[in-house]
């Protein structure tokens, strides 16, 4: 079974009701449902020399590179897109190298993934309901894709620092309007602990390593 179908529980007991006769000294089992939706990240348009002036880039790169693995490991899908790749050229080859090994790259036109029937379709595939999304710049395709997504239902997770921009301040710029419209923002680190759950998950170990080297 693919990790992203599964439900993760973590299983325990719990003392309630200690002053109700009815429910005094009585011991309930509790299932605390960690992951209720299968998940899938979206990866927007790391390419070409716009990529190289990207804010704080070896860093960005450095951990998108870690989140596609980290993904991965997960087994949860990542779609992948590119904005005009005939004009802006493809995706930085260290990130291509390890992205084709779960897919390819979606072509897109219009600055929302959204825009992109390719997308829409693929993302309706997954039957995710929670987006994970990364990708640059912040204040343009990213922010776009976040408000179409929010404005159909998703649960959108932005990883911020998995995200750029040519200035620093568009990047937060973006991060707070996204945070405005409904967005959730979390770092590399905490998702995909986040999505592990357990230090019991079969991913945990492989996680664990992935994110030592960025501490």
């Amino acid at each position: 079974m693919r990790i992203q179908d599964q439900k993760n529980f973590v299983k325990g007991e719990i003392h309630l009701c200690q002053r109700s006769p009815c429910c005094r000294n009585r011991v309930f089992p509790v299932v605390l449902i960690i992951m209720e939706e299968s998940a899938v990240l979206t990866f927007i348009d790391v390419q070409g020399k716009l990529s190289d002036l990207m804010d704080n880039r070896e860093d960005l790169f450095n951990r998108l590179l870690t989140l596609i693995r980290g993904f991965q490991a997960l087994e949860i899908p990542i779609l992948w897109l590119e904005q005009l790749p005939e004009k802006l050229g493809a995706t930085r080859p260290e990130l291509a190298a390890e992205l084709q090994k779960t897919g390819r790259p979606l072509a897109k036109t219009s600055f929302s993934a959204l825009g992109c029937e390719a997308y829409r379709r693929a993302l309706e595939q997954t039957g995710a309901r929670r987006v994970y999304l990364c990708g640059i710049e912040a204040h343009i395709c990213v922010y776009q894709t976040a408000r179409d997504l929010l404005a159909q239902n998703y649960r959108l997770t932005l990883l911020a620092d998995c995200v750029s921009s040519r200035r620093a301040a568009d990047r937060e710029t973006a991060i707070a309007a996204i945070r405005d419209l409904g967005g959730r923002i979390l770092g590399l680190e905490g998702a995909l602990f986040e999505i592990l759950g357990d230090p019991g998950h079969p991913a945990f170990r492989e996680i664990s390593r992935l994110i030592k080297p960025l501490a």
